[in-house]
């Protein structure tokens, strides 16, 4: 079977390096995610993967993060079986398929025409699952979505690459919209914004990262009907104890420095 060719610049391209770190970390003797899905897209997309710059060693750091938030929504999923999900900015992973929610579940994968056409062409369809090929920013794809049931945002590596108006904006109408429910999502604070030249991945994309938050207080004092359920340094999430421990030990001495600790956040809001 012929493969799928790839023509991508900008933030689109840097889903195909956390693919790739997935696709690695599904070989490694320890997986983390255990993501066949990936590994499976990974050999039906025809894309010199040595440019990414990602490495088998490097993979448990993208791995990580994935893992934490499959973590978050399968606590959300357990308490909400009948919902609504909607994982912002997806690019090409396979959570859906990782954490198969039941059948009471509606699932929604939200991303640029470009990368959904892509995903569509690697991955299988399900039950229950859709995919909305949109800009994350573009307000009429949520008004298009139904109102009817507790509702998870899920935003994994995707507030960095917005300005902070489109951020904010986006988790109003979300809030604004939905009965009640979680937002979920990753950030870098200014220190990460101001040091992106030194993150390869989203060098050679030719991405510019945005946004920095600093903690829950740039997100509560914005977002009306929002509190706070969580929030930690990536240093401190359970999931980052999965690396080795060389990073461990790196991760302790950056710690020790507020904004270094606070460099890479994890966020999680009830509304």
């Amino acid at each position: 079977m012929a493969r799928v060719h790839v023509d991508l610049s900008g933030p689109p391209q840097t889903m195909l390096a956390t693919l790739y770190a997935k696709a690695l970390d599904a070989d490694a003797p320890k997986s983390i995610l255990g993501d066949e899905y990936a590994k499976a897209a990974v050999q039906q997309i025809d894309y010199d993967w040595a440019a990414t710059t990602i490495t088998a060693r490097r993979a448990p750091s993208v791995a990580i993060r994935s893992a934490h938030f499959d973590n978050w929504a399968r606590q959300f999923l357990a308490a909400h079986p009948e919902s609504t999900v909607l994982h912002a900015g997806c690019g090409l992973d396979a959570r859906v398929y990782r954490l198969d929610p039941g059948p009471d579940v509606r699932w929604f994968d939200i991303d640029y025409p470009d990368v959904i056409r892509l995903h569509e062409q690697v991955y299988p369809a399900r039950d229950g699952y859709h995919r909305v090929a949109a800009s994350v920013t573009d307000p009429q794809w949520l008004a298009d979505i139904p109102a009817d049931r507790p509702t998870l945002f899920l935003g994994e590596g995707l507030t960095m690459y917005l300005t902070k108006d489109e951020g904010l904006a986006l988790l109003r109408r979300v809030v604004g919209r939905f009965p009640s429910g979680e937002l979920q999502f990753d950030a870098f604070n200014t220190l990460g914004i101001r040091t992106q030249f030194l993150n390869s991945v989203v060098r050679r994309s030719g991405s510019t990262l945005c946004w920095g938050i600093h903690g829950p207080s740039d997100i509560l004092d914005a977002v009306p009907g929002v509190r706070q359920l969580a929030w930690q340094s990536v240093f401190d999430s359970e999931t980052f104890q999965l690396v080795s421990p060389a990073v461990r030990r790196l991760g302790r001495i950056m710690a020790l420095a507020p904004m270094l600790r606070n460099m890479a956040q994890y966020h999680r809001y009830a509304f």
